[in-house]
């Protein structure tokens, strides 16, 4: 039930380079830091399918994401080229959480359990649609998994070091009802 409790190897996704912007190079980049333009104070970072390392300048914002240059890319057939890359940072990279907070990337691989010490399952994802994070949770050998808000009647305890997280199920998940919160694969 237990897992590293180390953060190394593990990524961080930061943003998107959602398009080229103009004519000289610049790419549109659509970024998840907490403030968007602070993505560029973390250095070169990695691209999800390799690749050389990619380096920001944020030169400004619009509605549909931030301006920034790329370092080594210096007109629109380059910054056409990197149209879909993630960027990620390694996770030791990143400043610690806040008492409460954590980095999505922390709680993947956790083993959820109840109260009583009932292995629910493994947190496959975390994900937001905007009302608050949700815990995807797969059950040992299903295919199908829960969800669980992610919110303090229902998450009772994350343990990084011991690598669990207990939850208190809502009723109607706890009980296994068909009406169950559940998402396909």
């Amino acid at each position: 039930m237990s897992r590293k409790s180390t953060t190394a190897g593990r990524r961080v996704l930061l943003g998107h380079i959602i398009g080229a912007h103009g004519i000289r190079g610049a790419v549109l980049v659509r970024s998840y830091t907490a403030e968007p333009d602070a993505i560029a104070g973390y250095g070169a970072l990695e691209r999800e399918s390799g690749g050389p390392p990619v380096t920001l300048v944020v030169e400004g914002a619009t509605a549909k994401g931030l301006i920034c240059r790329v370092e080594g890319v210096n007109d629109r057939d380059g910054a056409e080229a990197l149209k879909g890359c993630a960027l990620y940072v390694a996770r030791d990279r990143l400043p610690p959480p806040e008492e409460g907070e954590y980095y999505h990337a922390d709680l993947v691989g956790l083993s959820a359990v109840t109260e009583a010490g009932d292995v629910l399952g493994t947190v496959v994802a975390v994900a937001n649609y905007g009302a608050g994070d949700i815990l995807e949770v797969r059950p040992e050998g299903a295919t199908r998994t829960a969800l669980y808000p992610m919110i303090e009647d229902v998450v009772r305890a994350v343990d990084l070091a011991r690598g669990v997280i207990v939850l208190a199920p809502p009723d109607e998940v706890d009980a296994g009802d068909e009406g169950a919160a559940e998402a396909d694969d």
